[in-house]
């Protein structure tokens, strides 16, 4: 049976990877217009006849719309997404660039939000109703309001122009030279301000469900009979009511790892941070249709592994999960 059942979960997204994959497919197909233009983009119109046969040739337009459907799948397969004419390059290369970018500030900020929302929220169940409580509700409320643009300029006209602390753009110092401990303390520094910009607006989600979370876990018989038998506040507190409440949490952490990559449009955008959704932001200004559909289905693989990943974590963190 739990065989079966987990066939089923892995045929629901495989199921879904296929749907997406098949709109992402159909989307500029279904466009009214000139299918050149979000091919090549608007400067179509001036390229010559053999210029636009070899084109439609190139990404197969000149045969039917299942062969094309076919070779679309064949190509993902290969790690084929496509060749971006106004960057004159392979988009499987543009993405491989700028991907490991966006996996250092979205796993570092997914890490230290889940360790202090997981701890905040924990501290504020506890302490349910106090001024402590509250005042950490009150806050998080008002930072889950922060729009991303405005605290990241907020950052960069405080840390980078008024204090100088700490650079406002980039990944690297252009032109530096750096190398070895140098360049990956220089990497580093131009990656705080990004990562305390994300970390900040993910911390109230996963503090807030923790914290609910908690609260219904304190009513259980399980957790007075721990005090009962004259277990420790804070062996009741992290061994038993925080334990047994963070199955919620995987959720959402899994849910904002998902979708931090199309989250980061906004925070690349304002530092100047060359990663992924940078790329998905300069593709938008340029009308470089091919890389955005390629950027999309990256970040709709990022939401469905990061989904299968929180149901594979399920059973390590709750046995319970294992018999439900």
């Amino acid at each position: 049976m739990k065989g079966l059942i987990d066939l089923r979960r892995l045929g629901q997204y495989a199921a879904a990877a296929a749907a997406a994959v098949t709109l992402n497919f159909l989307l500029p197909r279904l466009m009214p217009g000139n299918p050149l233009v979000l091919i090549a983009g608007v400067d179509v119109g001036l390229l010559t006849p053999e210029q636009r046969a070899e084109i439609i040739a190139r990404v197969g337009l000149d045969a039917p719309l299942w062969q094309q459907y076919l070779r679309y799948w064949a190509d993902i397969f290969t790690g084929d997404f496509g060749y971006s004419f106004r960057a004159s390059r392979p988009i499987v290369d543009m993405i491989r660039d700028r991907l490991p970018w966006t996996l250092l500030i979205t796993g570092l900020s997914l890490a230290i939000s889940a360790v202090a929302g997981v701890i905040l929220g924990a501290v504020s169940a506890w302490r349910r109703g106090s001024k402590t409580d509250l005042g950490m509700l009150s806050g998080m409320i008002a930072l889950e309001a922060l729009p991303p643009f405005w605290l990241g300029m907020l950052f960069i006209s405080i840390v980078s122009v008024q204090w100088g602390l700490l650079p406002s753009f980039g990944a690297v110092t252009p032109a530096s030279g750096l190398v070895g401990w140098e360049h990956i303390e220089d990497i580093l520094r131009h990656a705080v301000l990004p990562v305390a910009t994300l970390s900040i607006l993910s911390v109230p989600g996963v503090y807030l469900t923790m914290r609910y979370s908690m609260l219904e876990t304190l009513g259980e018989d399980y957790i007075r009979t721990a005090r009962a038998k004259g277990a420790g506040e804070g062996r009741v507190l992290f061994g038993h009511v925080a334990r047994n409440a963070i199955s919620p949490v995987i959720t959402v952490l899994a849910i904002r790892l998902g979708f931090a990559f199309g989250g980061t449009v906004i925070i690349e955008t304002v530092f100047s941070y060359p990663g992924l959704g940078r790329l998905v932001f300069e593709a938008v200004s340029g009308r470089d249709y091919p890389v955005m559909q390629a950027a999309f289905l990256v970040f709709t693989v990022a939401v469905l592994a990061a989904n299968l990943a929180a149901d594979l974590l399920y059973p390590l963190v709750d046995p319970r999960a294992r018999t439900s």
